[in-house]
């Protein structure tokens, strides 16, 4: 095959791919994961042919994928990809622009500039803020709190880029009990010890307790979240938000899915969250772009730019240069994407997504509890956190509707016990798909626990 033919093959192999996801089995049999193994051979002293090379990809890669881009994955938050966001990704693998600059790419610094917009504007963000496109939640999550740290020392007069950590002043940072492990990677490898980290205590459902706050003082980085990772709850920005710029510190929210709340009819969820500093939230996630692309979010955009400045003499460009926004030189146009799912939704239909998956949470809870199952949250978000009664039934129904592979949803351990959790986020995902899961785990648990589905 020439390149044109062989291009044309894979684009044929991804449509039958796509054409199959409704009847995929969720999680891959244990015979494609056991076919595996072709794949371990050694270095090929000649090269293969490479439509043999895109035939076993497609032949033994395809069945052993999680089918999290089809309409039943409730584990994560994790989108499928738009069609038109799926469709321009095609188009720039033929483009293969390295998106560093204007000057590398004319059209990839244009389109990701319009996408920044757009998401300040959907998100209802602060207009001048600036807006780096990143690999994931936990790069620019590392990313904000780079900047985070630089701007309160340049505060108490220390100059971080001539001077570095040596001698510093301390920097505090208080996060939630409940933070995500992402936050909690970014500050380590920033070389915040977690011993030196404050935790800020919760209530019942995941939201920091605004009565126990710990200190805040202009030394303090504070991470606060939009969405927790298991219930969906938002910390009380309004309450605390303002009383940590008062004591002059900087707030960080995590918002990698919960942010595009702000986005719908259900924005009250995030009041106050724009008095932040910086946010961070992900594409890949509830606006169902492919994987992957997030964002950092900056109020002060000279402070991200001078934090990520990448110039040099031979590669020097725009303060608002991707490049300079990010932790990345070398980089896709990951912003390429969100102007395509923005552009093909619209205000009204990234509106009317987030508002649909999160009635089709509240459907999945009032389901669970007529089974007879413990839903353990409020559920006000896209996120349904349950149980059984007992701690082996709840783990024996999670293994059981995994093997099933008509659907797929994770565990956690919530309050010192196991649970379950469902998260709600794929394009794709009908009301019928949601009965259809309602169906499978009342079959589970009639099959594993007869009628006494929450008994000992």
């Amino acid at each position: 095959m020439n390149e044109v033919e062989l291009l044309a093959d894979a684009d044929a192999r991804g449509r039958q791919y796509t054409e199959a996801n409704r009847n995929r089995r969720v999680f891959p049999s244990d015979q494609a994961i056991a076919a595996l193994t072709r794949f371990d051979e050694p270095l090929p002293e000649e090269g293969a042919r490479s439509e043999e090379t895109l035939r076993l990809l497609d032949d033994v890669g395809s069945p052993a994928t999680t089918a999290s881009n089809g309409p039943r994955y409730f584990g994560f938050v994790i989108g499928a990809s738009l069609p038109a966001a799926a469709a321009v990704e095609r188009l720039m693998l033929a483009w293969d622009q390295c998106a560093s600059t204007f000057d590398n790419s004319p059209i990839s610094a244009t389109l990701e500039r319009v996408a920044a917009g757009w998401i300040l504007d959907a998100l209802d963000l602060p207009r001048e803020s600036a807006v780096g496109f990143g690999t994931s939640a936990t790069a620019c999550t590392l990313t904000a709190l780079a900047v985070a740290r630089r701007e309160l020392l340049a505060r108490q007069h220390w100059d971080f880029d001539r001077q570095g950590l040596h001698n510093a002043p301390a920097i505090r940072v208080v996060v939630s009990e409940l933070v995500h492990i992402t936050v909690k990677k970014a500050l380590r490898v920033l070389g915040f010890g977690l011993d030196q980290i404050v935790y800020a205590p919760v209530d019942a459902q995941g939201r920091v307790d605004t009565a126990r706050l710990p200190l805040l003082d202009a030394r303090t980085i504070l991470c606060l979240q939009a969405g927790e990772v298991n219930t969906g709850a938002f910390d009380p920005f309004d309450e605390i938000i303002p009383r940590a710029r008062r004591a002059g510190a900087w707030v960080h929210v995590d918002g990698a899915f919960g942010l595009w709340a702000r986005a719908s009819s259900l924005a009250r969820l995030t009041y106050g969250v724009e008095l932040a500093d910086s946010w961070t939230t992900d594409a890949h996630k509830w606006l169902n772009t492919p994987y992957d692309c997030a964002m950092t979010i900056c109020r002060d955009a000279r402070a991200l730019a001078e934090s990520m400045n990448s110039d040099a003499v031979y590669a020097s460009a725009s303060v608002d240069a991707q490049k300079n926004l990010t932790l990345e030189f070398s980089r896709r146009p990951r912003g390429i994407p969100v102007w395509a799912a923005l552009r093909s939704l619209g205000r009204q239909g990234v509106a009317a997504l987030i508002e649909r998956h999160c009635a089709q949470a509240r459907r999945i809870g009032e389901g669970l509890a007529a089974i007879g199952l413990e839903v353990l949250n409020q559920i006000t978000l896209n996120q349904v956190l349950f149980r059984c009664a007992s701690d082996a039934q709840t783990l024996a129904v999670r293994e059981a509707v995994q093997a099933s592979g008509e659907a797929w949803f994770g565990g956690t351990i919530w309050h010192g016990r196991p649970a379950m959790r469902i998260s709600v986020s794929s394009w794709r995902t009908q009301d019928a798909d949601v009965e259809t899961l309602l169906a499978l785990i009342a079959r589970t648990v009639r099959q594993l626990h007869g009628d006494h589905p929450c008994g000992p």
